[in-house]
């Protein structure tokens, strides 16, 4: 068995002490540090080769969204995955820490079961995006002047119609199952063209996909896809 190592990143005690007991309950998650501040969680990251960071964005010294940059940013942590702790499942940072190199995000107030799913979810590079939580945060925010910079559409020419058409699936965030499901693959395959459309978008992981997705206009928020 694995063992993911996880650190905790919050400045908030109990909190850190709560998700520590949730994470240690499970057999193959082991909480190697705990950072209360985002300086810390960034120096801890590289010492302590954590696999997953449970990242709260706001945080003293240095945010949550600033070291999450720095850590999907240095070459040395490219196998690090951060998951970003919110107080709701739409916070107004959370477009900005995908864009960060996050993995996804997950509420406070989650489930202990789902805690420990989501671990595990981004840890093997697959992104924490539920449809309802991909479309709250792209109308919200992709819909807005201000949520970034548009993308030509020409930087989608390198992928197949294939891959063009998953990486749309992506962001409505299915995962590679439920592709496989919806274009009669199997899972692998599914997985194969998720993987090669990452590596020719120069995507960290299937989050910044989404992102990349809706700022070329492949999706668009509020517009429904064909099944």
């Amino acid at each position: 068995m694995v063992t993911i190592r996880v650190l905790l990143a919050d400045d908030q005690t109990l909190i850190r002490s709560g998700f520590r007991v949730l994470v240690s309950s499970a057999p193959d998650l082991e909480v190697v540090a705990e950072a209360s501040n985002g300086r810390d969680a960034v120096e801890l990251a590289r010492s302590e080769r954590a696999d997953v960071v449970l990242m709260d964005i706001r945080m003293p010294e240095v945010d949550g969204l600033a070291a999450t940059r720095m850590i999907t940013a240095d070459e040395a942590l490219a196998g690090v995955k951060v998951l970003i702790l919110t107080t709701f499942e739409v916070d107004e940072y959370v477009f900005d820490a995908i864009r960060a190199g996050a993995s996804g995000f997950l509420g406070k107030s989650v489930e202990p079961a789902e805690l420990i799913d989501a671990i595990r979810v981004v840890a093997r590079g697959d992104a924490l995006l539920s449809p309802k939580a991909v479309r709250g945060l792209m109308n919200r925010f992709l819909a807005e002047p201000t949520a970034g910079h548009a993308i030509g559409d020409g930087i989608l020419d390198a992928l197949t119609d294939r891959e063009r058409e998953i990486v749309g699936l992506v962001a409505l965030g299915l995962s590679n199952d439920e592709i496989a499901d919806r274009l009669v693959l199997s899972p692998s395959t599914a997985k194969t063209h998720v993987n090669r459309a990452m590596v020719k978008l120069d995507c960290r992981d299937r989050a910044q996909l989404v992102v990349l997705a809706y700022q070329t206009g492949l999706v668009r928020p509020g517009v429904p896809q064909p099944r």
